[in-house]
C-alpha cells in the first residue's frame, strides 16, 4: 500500500509514539510485507529469526523491536509491538468504509459493462470496458477489474487474507490493505473467491479462466491464459507463470512457483515449487510419468507377496 502523500519519518513515527534512527525527512513511500517490499517501504520485524532478512531487503525503512545498527542508506523505526504498530497504520491509511450503496457511487464502470441485479460494487472499484458481472457476485473496495471480463454467479473478489498471528491470548488479525486486479479477457466461475493482498495486490493475468468453486489465496499472482479447474485452492504468495493448467480439486501450498506451462492432473496436491513444461500428478505431484510407474507397482504389490510367500512356504 502506497502513502498519499509520502510520509517522513519523523511523521511516521510520531504517528505510531516511537522512536527511530535516520534522518528526520527520510521519506516513506508505503508499507509492505516482507515479501513484497520494495525501495520507499516500511516493513516490520518482531522475531530475531528475521531480522536479517528485513534489515537486509528492498525495504529502506524497518520497523523493529530491538535496537540494532541502522544499515547504509536505511532508516530505522523502533517500537516494542511492532506488528501491532504497523496494522495501526493500516488501519489509518485504509480503514474500512461502509457501503452506502448497491454499486457504489465510488466505483468507476466503463462502457458497455452490464451488472445483474443483486451484484454489489464496492467503493474505489474499477471496471473496465464490457465486461459482464452475474448476479450476487460481490466486488469488494478498490478492486481493479480489466476489459471483457465475466464473472459469474456468487463469486467473491477482494475479501480479506487469511492471515493471523498466534498470540497467547489467541489470534490477531493482520488486516489486509491491499487489492484483487484482474486482467482483460479473464473468465471466473461461480462460487470462486478471490482473496486480497496483505499489503500488496493479487492478481490474474490477461486471458485466465477460472472453473467454479476456485480459492486464490493473498498476494498470489495467476499469469496470462492459464486454465483453472473447478475447485482449485491456491494459497497464499504463490506465483503461476503463463500457459499453466490446473485440472480439478488441485491443491497448492503457499509461497510456492509453479512454472510457465506445466499442467497438474485432477485431485494433486503441490507441496513444493514445481518447474514449467511438464505433466505431474500425486499428493503430492511427481512427473506423470514417474507416478503412474509407482501407481503400477503398487498394484502388483499383494500378487508379488503372496509368490514370495509361497515360495517360501
Amino acid at each position: 500500500m502506497k502513502f498519499t502523500p509520502a510520509l517522513t519519518l519523523s511523521e511516521l513515527a510520531s504517528l505510531i509514539g516511537a522512536e527511530f534512527d535516520g534522518d528526520p525527512g527520510f521519506p516513506v513511500t508505503g508499507l509492505n510485507e516482507i515479501h513484497m517490499v520494495e525501495p520507499g517501504d516500511l516493513t516490520f520485524v518482531d522475531h530475531p529469526k528475521y531480522y536479517d532478512k528485513a534489515l537486509n531487503s528492498k525495504a529502506t525503512t524497518v520497523l523493529i523491536n530491538k535496537r540494532v545498527e541502522r544499515p547504509e542508506g536505511k532508516a530505522l523505526v523502533f517500537h516494542d509491538k511492532p506488528f501491532d504498530a504497523f496494522i495501526s497504520l493500516i488501519l489509518r491509511f485504509r480503514p474500512f468504509e461502509q457501503a452506502l450503496a448497491t454499486i457504489s457511487p465510488s466505483a468507476s464502470i466503463g462502457e458497455g459493462t452490464v451488472i445483474q441485479p443483486g451484484a454489489f460494487i464496492g467503493n474505489h472499484v474499477t471496471i473496465g470496458r464490457n465486461c459482464l458481472i452475474h448476479s450476487n457476485v460481490s466486488i469488494y473496495d478498490h478492486c481493479v477489474i480489466g476489459d471483457d471480463v465475466i464473472i459469474h454467479a456468487n463469486t467473491v473478489l477482494g475479501a480479506d487474507a487469511y492471515y493471523f498471528q498466534r498470540r497467547p491470548e489467541g489470534y490477531r488479525k493482520f488486516e489486509s490493505c491491499g487489492r484483487v486486479i484482474i486482467g482483460n479477457r479473464v473468465e471466473i466461475g461461480a462460487l470462486c473467491s478471490i482473496d486480497k493482498g496483505v499489503t500488496g495486490d493479487t492478481i490474474i493475468d490477461d486471458g485466465t479462466k477460472m472453473d467454479n468453486h476456485c480459492q486464490v489465496g493473498h498476494d498470489s499472482y495467476i499469469g496470462r491464459n492459464c486454465l483453472i479447474g473447478s475447485h482449485a485452492a491456491i494459497a497464499g504468495v504463490t506465483r503461476i507463470e503463463d500457459d499453466v493448467i490446473l485440472w480439478g480439486r488441485v491443491a497448492i501450498n503457499k509461497d510456492l512457483v509453479i512454472g510457465k506451462g506445466a499442467v497438474i492432473l485432477a485431485t494433486s496436491a503441490v507441496d513444493k515449487s514445481i518447474e514449467g513444461g511438464k505433466t505431474y500428478f500425486g499428493a503430492p505431484v511427481d512427473d506423470v510419468r514417474k507416478k503412474w510407474r509407482e501407481l503400477a507397482a503398487l498394484r502388483n504389490l499383494p500378487a508379488f507377496m503372496e509368490e514370495v510367500r509361497s515360495r517360501l512356504g
